[in-house]
C-alpha cells in the first residue's frame, strides 16, 4: 500500500524539546494511522543535519541515503524525549543563500523541491526559530511546497506564538548556573555580571533574572545608561550589601552604544554572532566602582541538558499538533500558542516584527528591574510590544 511520506527536520540552533517534537510527530502519526479514517497511512522520515540533508541528498540513493535519510518508527524514538538536543541534527543551512568556494552566495532552494520529489514526501514538518521557518515559509510560498512549523527558540522572540520550544529549559539552566555565580560572588564580596542568550528580546534574561532573583536585569528593549547601574550599585555599596547579581542579554547595549559583537563574520542568515557585553560591562563596573568584579558569558550551556517537564509536555502538543494539520491539509501554517491554548497560525506571520518585551507593562527603567507592581501573567508572557 502506498504511505503518506512526512519528513522532519530540526534547524538553528539546538534546545531541549525537540526530541520530544520528533516523538509525537511518529506516535501523533501512529495514530492517525491506527484511527482507520486515513485512504494511505502515513511514515516520517528524518532529514539529518536540517535543511543541509535535503540539499546535499544524494539523488541517486534517494531514501536509502543514510547519511541524511532516516525511517522513524515507534522503537526508534521511544527513548528520545527524555534527551537534550535533537537526534536528527541540525544546521544553520540557508537554501535561498548557500556560500559557494568561490563566488557570491547561490540560490539553491529548487533542488528543495526536486529532493523532496524524489524522496517522495507528501508534506514536510520543520522545527526551528525565524530562519528555519523563514525557509520553510518561502518555499511554501515559492513552490507550494507543503509545510507545516513546530516553534523553536529560548529566546521566545517569534511573532505569533506565546511559546517557543527550549524557552522553559533554557531558563531553568539559567537559574542553576546563575545560582552558582551567587556562591562565589557572595563568598568573596564579588559583583557578579552573567550574560545569556537574547539578541533583541530580553524575556530569557528578565525570567532568567526573576528565578534567580538577580538585582539587575538588562535587556536589549531598554538601552541602559552606565551612569545609572553605578548609581543602583553604589546604594548597594552604601547598605553594606555583600554582593551584587547582574543578569545581562546578549543583545543589551548601553544607551548611545551598538551591538557587542564576539566575531563580525555574519552566519547563513546574516547574524553576527553576539556576545562580550558581560566582560565589557564587568571592566566599566570595576573600573568605577571598585568593585571586585567578574563576568561569565553562558553560552551554549543555557540551552543544553535534558528538557524540562513543560518542554516534554509542549514537544508533544505541537508535534501531535503539527500532524493534524498535515491530515487536514492545512499547509503553510505554524502550530503556536495563543492565550495559552494550541492554535495555528501562517507561517507568513513570521514576516512580522519580532516579539520583544514590553517594557512599559513588564520593566523598571529606574531599578533596571522587573516590575514588582505588576498583574500580568508571568507564565504566558502575552504583553508584546514592536519595535
Amino acid at each position: 500500500m502506498k504511505k503518506m511520506r512526512i519528513g522532519v527536520l530540526t534547524g538553528g540552533g539546538d534546545c531541549p524539546g525537540l526530541n520530544a517534537a520528533i516523538k509525537w510527530i511518529v506516535y501523533g502519526a501512529n495514530y492517525h494511522n491506527s484511527s482507520g479514517k486515513l485512504k494511505k497511512p502515513i511514515e516520517i522520515l528524518a532529514i539529518k543535519e536540517g535543511w543541509e540533508g535535503i540539499l546535499m541528498l544524494d539523488p541517486k540513493k534517494g531514501v536509502k541515503d543514510e547519511r541524511y535519510i532516516q525511517t522513524l518508527t515507534s522503537p526508534v524514538v521511544r527513548r528520545i524525549d527524555r534527551d537534550g538536543g535533537t537526534a536528527i541534527g541540525t544546521s544553520r543551512t540557508n537554501p535561498f543563500a548557500m556560500k559557494q568556494r568561490r563566488g557570491p552566495k547561490k540560490d539553491l532552494s529548487a533542488m528543495v523541491a526536486r529532493n523532496m520529489e524524489i524522496l517522495g514526501l507528501d508534506a514536510l514538518i520543520a522545527i526551528g526559530g525565524e530562519d528555519t521557518l523563514g525557509v520553510a515559509n518561502k518555499l511554501h510560498q515559492r513552490y507550494d511546497i507543503p509545510v507545516v512549523g513546530i516553534p523553536k527558540t529560548i529566546d521566545l522572540d517569534l511573532p505569533g506564538t506565546e511559546y517557543s520550544l527550549g524557552f522553559d529549559s533554557a531558563v531553568n539552566n539559567i537559574k542553576v548556573l546563575v545560582d552558582r555565580a551567587r556562591t562565589v560572588a557572595g563568598s568573596h564580596r564579588k559583583t557578579a555580571v552573567v550574560e545569556v542568550m537574547g539578541r533583541h528580546s530580553g524575556f530569557l534574561a528578565l525570567s532568567g533574572g526573576i528565578v534567580s532573583s538577580a538585582h539587575f536585569i538588562l535587556i536589549p528593549e531598554y538601552p541602559f545608561a552606565i551612569a545609572d547601574l553605578e548609581a543602583l550599585i553604589r546604594d548597594r555599596m552604601h547598605l553594606k550589601s555583600r554582593y551584587t547579581l547582574i543578569v545581562v542579554a546578549e543583545g543589551a547595549t548601553e544607551r548611545g552604544g551598538q551591538f557587542v559583537a564576539r566575531r563580525k563574520v555574519t552566519d547563513a542568515f546574516g547574524h553576527i554572532h553576539l556576545g562580550g557585553i558581560g566582560e565589557i560591562l564587568a571592566d566599566q563596573i570595576e573600573a568605577r566602582t571598585g568593585l571586585d568584579t567578574f563576568a561569565e558569558k553562558l553560552g551554549y550551556l543555557q540551552r543544553g541538558g535534558d528538557p524540562s517537564a513543560y518542554d516534554v509536555k509542549m514537544g508533544f502538543c505541537f508535534g501531535t499538533t503539527a500532524v493534524g494539520l498535515i491530515v487536514n491539509k492545512e499547509f503553510g501554517k505554524m502550530v503556536a500558542v495563543q492565550g495559552g491554548a494550541i492554535t495555528a497560525v501562517p507561517l507568513s506571520v513570521l514576516n512580522g516584527t519580532t516579539r520583544v518585551v514590553n517594557v512599559d507593562l513588564m520593566y523598571d527603567r529606574q531599578r533596571l528591574n522587573v516590575r514588582r507592581d505588576s498583574s500580568m501573567n508571568w507564565l504566558v508572557w502575552s504583553g508584546e510590544s514592536r519595535r
